[in-house]
């Protein structure tokens, strides 16, 4: 089964896919998703690569990196054949194994949270 079309069917009947459950955890959005798959399925990429294998632009690509590092998805490298001027640098995803544990724990990190609110507090909340 392909990873976008992967459904989990909440509590309220509502069906709720990978990507939306991403999005609210980690606020990733379909972009930030797309690079992550790419990285996932093809290796270690430039922002370049990215950029010109999904269609995107260079800005675009820039924020979904710095949005995936961010939350410990990939990682950035710098590009040992890079030579003078700015460094290049080389993005590489988490492998599949560890993201999948990952996002796995945090998913069940914020439901343990969850889990733990009172009744005192739902009163509170609604006054």
């Amino acid at each position: 089964m392909e990873v976008q079309k992967l459904k989990v069917r909440l509590p309220s009947g509502k069906e709720v896919g990978l990507v939306e459950a991403l999005s609210f955890c980690y606020d990733i959005s379909d972009t930030d998703f797309q690079v992550l798959l790419a990285l996932v399925n093809y290796g270690e990429k430039t922002e370049d690569d990215l950029a010109s294998s999904l269609r995107l632009s260079k800005a675009s690509v820039n924020r979904s990196v710095n949005k995936l590092i961010s939350t410990g998805f990939i990682e950035r490298v710098k590009d040992q054949n890079s030579k003078g001027g700015r460094p290049r640098y080389i993005y590489r995803a988490l492998d599949a194994d560890t993201l999948a544990s990952k996002i796995a724990k945090d998913f069940e990190y914020c439901a343990k949270l969850f889990g733990e609110i009172t009744p005192a507090e739902i009163k509170k909340s609604t006054h």
